[in-house]
């Protein structure tokens, strides 16, 4: 038997027991070495279908061997501490990602959350890699379990401080996340150096089922080169670990560049072979299955014949399986790459033994350049009820407590979340029964995602600092039957409902020790007999309005009074300037410059007597734009940020309502999206975040929260620096403090933009405004309006981008003009964002601080480049100088309006 050790771990020929044998990280050489060669794509750090983590670092790099952008961990995972290894460890030519660890010293289980752009369904390389370099100055290295998705993936076991060891397996999700989790098994504390992502080819590496974990991936080397090749020169970044002939075999090269074949291997790979120095002396490789979860194996054996043969020779090449002879003879052709793979059904002994020999026909020894083995382990498909894991994130997301939740709720059994009880007796769905969250500190009011919870047997909130209405909701929940509020904040009554089931003995309450909560049913009844009243008299005061034949007069004067009587109170004195009507027409000039005409009215360009440039809207005289004058100058008075256009001052006299906002130089961003010079990548996601900045502050800054009910481009003005700042609040919806799930209101919003959840129940929510964040950041994608005109049919933007991103084509959606944007990563994930955004339902939907959080990372990742090669480096102050130019001229174009009103956009929706 021939045999080829490597450099790194005694082989049989190529094979290595394990692909995650450690590696000295004393050696000069190994995984810190790479082979350089251009990849076709323009910047490395963009490579669609990568995912690099440094986990454990404070900051993203380039790494200068590979070129790759690796990013820190923080936003795939919330809980751990940065570590950095001991000096004496941090050898020479160390790759960067191993000298610093996350340390994961709390919780049972700590998983990172990736979620690739292509999604579930797809072929994916995932590596991880652990160098333990005594970090925590105990020389004592751990051994814990590495989790991928709800199964144990493999055990991490470091025999030193010095060796590292990485895993790698290839696998295809069935969702549209990954979790990639380390567990403690009471071995010492769990951590991880660095986690990859590497998108492959659904055409290669096929296999019947489950996942292929990495045995070993080999190439032939002489004795003088050991390097290890990966990207650039492997355009899927495998990692290819060098190997070389024993005494009994030789090896041959050439300097000519061999043909990647179906693989795409690199031409580095396969320009050396080993043959035997005896022709009919066979090529043995021999593997054991290491691991009691594989069951089977798969082998890709690369061959390539690269010596030009003397006419007359032939090197023609038989394949032996476990004894057992493959059907066809395989003829190997100059400088071409062919792959030999057990044909998509493992090999399920308990060993691999391959022969590789020369036929008949052969007048030359066999051959072979690399070689990669892989053990066949099943990953489960059982996960809790999406819908089930969706509300307990969002329930952690808002109280910010339970950081050990991570990964799937109830998988693996032994690592399932504390507080949490799964039920394990379907086959199919497992669903959550039981929420346990005393003592947990929690504060605030009751999250209105335990609604949706449908299976909830069991749900304790006791010993907690929860305030506020208990919710009505919690009645909703069909298959509870225990709820412990007890030692809480709450006030006003315990809802009607829970009452009724309470003394009915469906459901056991716990309300005691609550000093301002009101626990009988006495209290609901007056509440309801008040509530009663209260509707009563709304009606009869309704009905004495459409009696009186001028409504209109009377809802005028009746917001002029409120108005006037803020002013006589000296409410926000001097926050606001009161204008007559004749100072608005010398502001104007006798309103000369019209910069834009809505239904609600018109606005004019004006300055100042001390010069300030400003917008003024001279509202219409009707119901609706009275109700908007009151609703734009109630709200500004309430709130300052500097991504929501400023309120200066308003003119109400009985002829004329007016509002007089900031000038907005750079027009809004509908209108620069069409202009015939294009915005770059890079300020397009500046806009986006500026926007979702403030609408952040309108949800979670302003008390109450505010909906903005009309968000659209039209909608977003930028200033002379091109910052973007989101107006026009009239249609604008104040949410009461408690509870903040939604308010039932008329439908108004702007055709494409609109929430059809909202169309369709009525019920207006935050993530109401998320929906329509979510067109504009497709129209800043694709450059196309909110609706779209296709073979005389008009269709919405998210109806047209969906069927294209199925097909995974980034140039089909990517505006014509950004063609050469680098950072095709930045776009996949605004992209990602936005499909978020105009989900189906509104649970499914981030929040605006989620997208606040996306976008400052996908600017970061475009700012990290060089170039931006859209638009040239002066574009900005070019576009800058041509807006300013509309300060001294008089145009009557409606698209360069400043400040634009709505209602010609967006009626009433029935």
């Amino acid at each position: 038997m021939l045999k080829l050790n490597t450099c790194i771990i005694r082989l049989v020929l190529f094979l290595g027991t394990t692909a995650t044998t450690v590696i000295a990280a004393t050696k000069p050489h190994g995984i810190h070495h790479y082979r350089h060669q251009r990849r076709h794509l323009t910047d490395a750090r963009d490579v669609t279908g990568f995912i690099s983590i440094d986990c454990g670092t404070n900051a993203s790099y380039t790494d200068s061997s590979t070129a790759l952008y690796y990013t820190t961990d923080e936003q795939y995972i919330d809980s751990g501490i940065n570590m950095d290894i001991l000096p004496e460890h941090k050898i020479e030519n160390l790759q960067q990602q191993l000298t610093n660890v996350r340390s994961f010293p709390e919780g049972t289980k700590n998983c990172y959350t990736l979620k690739p752009s292509q999604g579930k369904g797809r072929n994916y390389l995932i590596r991880a890699y652990f160098l333990y370099g005594n970090y925590d100055s105990l020389n004592k290295p751990p051994t814990f379990d590495l989790l991928l998705g709800v199964d144990v993936w493999s055990t991490v076991k470091l025999d030193n401080s010095s060796h590292y060891v990485w895993k790698e397996i290839i696998h295809t999700p069935s969702t549209d996340y990954l979790y990639v989790c380390v567990a403690n098994t009471d071995s010492g504390t769990p951590f991880i150096s660095g986690l990859e992502l590497r998108l492959l080819p659904d055409s290669i590496y096929k296999q019947d089922s489950g996942s292929l974990d990495l045995l070993c991936r080999n190439y032939v080397t002489n004795l003088l080169n050991f390097n290890v090749i990966r990207y650039k020169d492997d355009v899927y970044d495998r990692i290819w670990k060098p190997g070389y002939p024993t005494s009994q075999a030789s090896f041959i090269e050439t300097m000519s560049e061999v043909g990647p074949g179906g693989y795409l291997l690199p031409s580095s790979v396969m320009k050396v072979a080993v043959v035997p120095k005896i022709l009919n002396q066979p090529i043995r490789l021999y593997y054991n299955q290491e691991s009691d979860r594989s069951t089977g194996f798969y082998f890709f054996l690369h061959v390539a014949e690269i010596s030009e043969l003397p006419k007359g020779e032939v090197r023609e090449l038989s394949i032996t399986l476990n004894g057992v002879k493959k059907t066809q003879d395989l003829y190997t052709p100059y400088l071409q790459t062919k792959t030999i793979s057990n044909d998509q059904k493992p090999i399920t002994d308990s060993f691999l033994n391959i022969t590789i020999q020369s036929t008949n026909n052969s007048t030359l020894p066999p051959i072979l350049n690399a070689i990669e083995v892989f053990n066949v382990i099943q990953i489960s498909e059982l996960s809790t009820d999406v819908a089930d894991v969706h509300a307990l994130n969002q329930i952690k997301s808002f109280y910010k407590r339970m950081t050990d939740w991570q990964g799937d709720p109830c998988f693996p059994k032994r690592y399932s979340w504390a507080g949490v009880v799964c039920n394990y007796d379907s086959s199919n769905i497992i669903r959550i029964t039981s929420v346990n969250l005393s003592s947990k500190g929690l504060t605030g009011h009751i999250a209105a995602s335990f609604a949706d919870l449908t299976s909830l047997q069991i749900l304790d909130l006791s010993d907690n600092n929860l305030s506020g209405l208990i919710p009505e909701l919690l009645a909703d929940l069909p298959m509870l039957k225990t709820l412990n509020l007890s030692k809480n904040n709450f006030t006003g009554s315990v809802p009607e409902l829970l009452l009724e089931k309470s003394a009915a003995g469906a459901l056991s309450l716990s309300v005691e020790n609550i000093s301002g909560l009101c626990s009988s049913r006495s209290c609901t009844s007056k509440k309801k007999s008040k509530a009663y009243l209260a509707y009563i008299a709304a009606i009869s005061a309704l009905l004495v309005l459409l009696v009186a034949g001028f409504i209109i007069f009377c809802i005028y004067k009746r917001h002029t009074a409120r108005l006037y009587e803020r002013s006589r109170n000296g409410k926000r004195k001097g926050e606001f300037t009161r204008f007559s009507n004749s100072e608005l027409t010398s502001i104007t000039k006798n309103r000369r410059r019209e910069l834009g005409k809505g239904g609600f009215g018109v606005v004019y360009y004006g300055r100042l007597n001390d010069g300030t440039e400003v917008a003024v809207k001279i509202l219409s005289q009707s119901i609706h734009a009275s109700d908007q004058f009151t609703t734009e100058v109630e709200l500004l008075m309430d709130i300052r940020h500097k991504n929501l256009v400023s309120l200066i001052g308003y003119c109400e006299e009985e002829t004329t309502l007016a509002l007089v906002y900031e000038y907005m130089a750079g027009g809004n961003l509908q209108s620069n999206l069409s202009a015939s010079k294009p915005l770059s990548w890079k300020l397009r996601l500046q806009i986006a975040l500026d926007s979702a900045q403030g609408l952040e502050y309108l949800h979670n800054g302003c008390s109450p929260p505010v909906v903005h009910r009309d968000v659209k481009t039209q909608n977003i003005l930028l200033d002379k620096n091109l910052q973007a700042k989101i107006a026009d609040f009239g249609m604008s919806k104040i949410f009461p403090d408690e509870p903040r799930t939604h308010v039932s209101t008329r439908v108004i919003g702007t055709p494409g933009y609109l929430d059809p959840q909202y169309h369709e129940t009525r019920q207006l929510k935050e993530k109401s405004d998320v929906y329509s964040f979510g067109v504009v950041l497709l129209e800043l994608i694709t450059g196309k309006e909110a609706t779209v005109n296709i073979q005389e049919k008009v269709i919405t933007l998210v109806q047209w981008v969906i069927p294209i991103l199925e097909t995974g084509d980034l140039r089909e959606i990517l505006d014509e003009r950004l063609q050469e944007v680098q950072n095709t990563n930045s776009v996949w994930r605004v992209i990602d964002i936005a499909m978020a955004c105009v989900k189906r339902t509104a649970m499914e939907r981030p929040t605006m601080s989620q997208i606040v959080t996306d976008l400052k990372e996908c600017l970061a990742m475009v700012l990290n480049t060089e170039h931006d090669t859209t638009v040239p480096d002066d574009s900005t102050e070019s576009l800058v100088t041509a807006n300013t130019e509309l300060d001294t001229t008089v145009h009557d174009d409606s698209t360069e309006s400043l400040v634009t009103t709505n209602t010609e956009m967006a009626p009433e929706v029935r």
